[in-house]
């Protein structure tokens, strides 16, 4: 199933996550981020609060995704008032943070973070994931086992944290897509049910994995057993563009993707998406990123950098603009408010997925 390569090209930097240790009452407010939040209660439970939505209440063991990365918050009730998120590092370079509310009430144990995605070239497998994705710990083997081995890293630091903690958090993404994707829901959106298509996910797993041979439509047809024109139609319909189309798409992100993180030679590049001609190659890469490649691989990449508080250690979450935030503090009701605009109220889509177990 090519959910890997789908999340590679997609990701911008490095995951960074905090451990927050919570005592009731809390309440913590995460600003608006570029990418994709996701929360673990690695112990305890807590409400999920976002616009325009009933609060979620969340149990040991629950993941939550949220795919664009909103302004939303977590507390011990829903009535509880809002502090910002504000995680604190001992080293500025480490990849974990940590937060600590102290009280007298029930405990929690939380890891909150953010994996940074390119919002330029999304992959059609991020856009058709719900807008929350809610995976609850009651009968998911795999994913609880990763929830439990970040809990036990967390739980203690030993030497090489920094190291394992990240990589069982992008681990934990693609648990999460491959969860979702095999949920086998019939309204699932397209991708969901492109990759669970044996035909149209051989095409995609070829795709994928040799973006440099020269492939027709006649070519991936015989290979899943299909004529040409029913094949067509098949990978049309699920994945949303014909297959040459997402052909050249995959092409021009691996490129980006490789002249971002190696100093391979433009030919060398070309070669290995497919292009025998250096010039074509340019030509295509600008057609697509509106740049020459030579211009792309020198620009800096636009994703911003975090603000810092005033400790200075760094925020995970995009720090609210200080004179926006002093303009709109009046209007903003009181209590809990996450601090979104709610005169337009948006309409959320969220999946939870469940499965035959017993209650928790």
């Amino acid at each position: 199933m090519p959910v890997a390569p789908s999340t590679r090209t997609a990701r911008t930097g490095r995951t960074r996550a905090a451990r927050t240790d919570v005592r009731a009452p809390w309440g913590l407010r995460f600003s608006a981020v570029v990418g994709a939040t996701f929360h673990v209660v690695l112990h305890g439970a807590c409400w999920l609060l976002t616009e325009g939505a009933d609060p979620l209440e969340l149990g040991p063991g629950d993941v939550v995704f949220l795919r664009e990365g909103g302004a939303h918050a977590l507390a011990d009730t829903p009535e509880t008032p809002l502090t910002d998120f504000r995680p604190e590092r001992a080293d500025p370079d480490s990849p974990i943070g940590h937060v600590r509310v102290e009280g007298p009430g029930a405990h929690a144990v939380l890891l909150c973070g953010a994996y940074q995605l390119d919002r330029t070239r999304p992959h059609p497998l991020m856009k058709d994931l719900p807008e929350l994705l809610h995976l609850p710990a009651r009968g998911g083997a795999e994913l609880g086992h990763l929830v439990g081995l970040l809990a036990a890293e967390l739980d203690r630091d030993r030497p090489g944290r920094d190291g394992i903690v990240p990589s069982l958090v992008d681990a934990m993404l693609l648990y999460v897509l491959r969860t979702w994707a095999a949920d086998g829901r019939a309204d699932a959106p397209g991708w969901a049910r492109a990759l669970a298509d044996s035909a149209v996910g051989q095409a995609l797993r070829d795709i994928h994995a040799r973006p440099s041979v020269p492939w027709t439509v006649e070519q991936l047809a015989a290979r899943a057993g299909l004529s040409r024109s029913v094949f067509a139609q098949r990978f049309t319909a699920l994945v949303g563009e014909p297959p040459v189309s997402y052909l050249t798409w995959w092409r021009m992100t691996s490129a980006g993707r490789m002249l971002r993180e190696s100093d391979a030679p433009l030919r060398t590049v070309a070669e290995q998406v497919g292009y025998t001609s250096e010039f074509a190659f340019a030509k295509a890469f600008k057609r697509a990123y509106g740049k020459p490649p030579g211009t792309y691989r020198r620009t800096p990449t636009t994703t911003p950098t975090r603000p810092t508080t005033n400790a200075g250690s760094p925020s995970l979450s995009s720090a609210i603009d200080p004179g926006a935030a002093s303009s709109a503090s009046s209007a903003r009701p009181r209590g809990n408010a996450i601090g979104l605009d709610v005169g337009q109220p948006r309409v959320r889509r969220t999946t939870s997925i469940r499965r035959r177990s017993s209650p928790r």
